[in-house]
């Protein structure tokens, strides 16, 4: 299985920030030790172009990152400070999720060890989610006509409001969101099909949500490729998520998803989105339980390590 990354998807944050910058290195060096990426299976993303990028995002929103020139209340919004070098890391993570698609389309599955950052708008970030790296993906694929039907499959905790509005009107874009129905955004533009979850919600009654849903979703959706934004914010103690997933159900969800998609030979791109265990390292551990999954369903095992 190849997947996208690069020492560039870390930057270095406030000490006291949120966000687990540091799950991206930690990801990739588990995934490394435990041989389910090889050396050659690493694909270094460049800097997805400007041009991509406005295929999405306004020129007015491209143009204060670029230079620096968010308001106060944008970079709030946001939820990261601004930096060259934030800017830089997330279109590295834009075309990383790029060439993932397009890997996936010929391997049949790929992954980006970063990406889903479903709550960007295309004249806003929002949500520690600077650009929106599966609707860019989606419509550099869309003009390069290597596809032309998507569906979304999200399950991080948070709704993809980013995708559910910037799709809104696209037939060929099916947005799928199973996500806690009391948490943020606390406005929820829908999506195609919206599965909103109580606080609490455990691993049975997520599987049988997912279950009932999801092949309905497939069936509407009719896809020529499929992103899965496997957030594992779901889990027990998560610091921002409320529902009840415990590592066995974890397991469960990942292995129900990409088994529906593999009995359908569907390709597919995996993709991070949130997750925010105790520390960045417990949360690689969380977000590698995707990648152990596809590498059972799929037969993806490296044979050897990453250097």
């Amino acid at each position: 299985m190849r997947a996208s990354y690069c020492d560039g998807y870390y930057v270095p944050l406030p000490e006291d920030h949120p966000f687990p910058m540091a799950k991206f290195p930690a990801l990739h060096r588990l995934l490394c030790e435990e041989g389910l990426l090889r050396a050659d299976d690493v694909v270094s993303p460049r800097q997805a172009d400007w041009a991509a990028l406005r295929r999405v995002h306004t020129p007015d929103y491209l143009s204060a990152l670029a230079e620096g020139a968010l308001s106060d209340h944008a970079e709030r919004r946001m939820g990261l400070p601004w930096s060259k070098r934030l800017v830089y890391r997330s279109r590295l993570a834009v075309q990383g999720t790029i060439n993932a698609a397009f890997m996936a389309l010929t391997d049949g599955l790929a992954g980006n060890l970063a990406g889903g950052t479903h709550h960007a708008f295309p004249g806003h970030g929002e949500g520690f989610c600077v650009l929106n790296d599966v609707a860019v993906a989606i419509r550099v694929l869309q003009t390069a006509c290597w596809a032309r039907r998507v569906l979304i499959i999200d399950l991080d905790v948070h709704q993809g409001n980013g995708n559910a509005a910037f799709f809104a009107d696209d037939a060929s874009v099916f947005t799928f969101s199973m996500h806690g129905a009391k948490n943020y955004p606390f406005k929820k533009p829908p999506s195609s099909h919206d599965v909103p979850l109580e606080d609490g919600t455990g691993d049975r009654a997520y599987l049988r949500a997912l279950k009932a849903h999801l092949p309905h979703a497939l069936e509407a959706a009719r896809p020529d490729l499929v992103f899965y934004l496997g957030g594992i914010d779901v889990a027990t103690d998560d610091r921002f998520g409320r529902i009840s997933l415990t590592r066995d159900g974890l397991h469960a969800r990942d292995r129900y998803v990409l088994r529906q998609l593999r009995d359908r030979d569907l390709p597919v791109v995996l993709l991070l989105s949130g997750g925010y265990a105790a520390t960045p390292q417990k949360t690689a551990d969380l977000h590698a339980v995707m990648y152990r999954e596809a590498a059972r369903v799929f037969g993806t095992a490296a044979a050897a390590r990453c250097d």
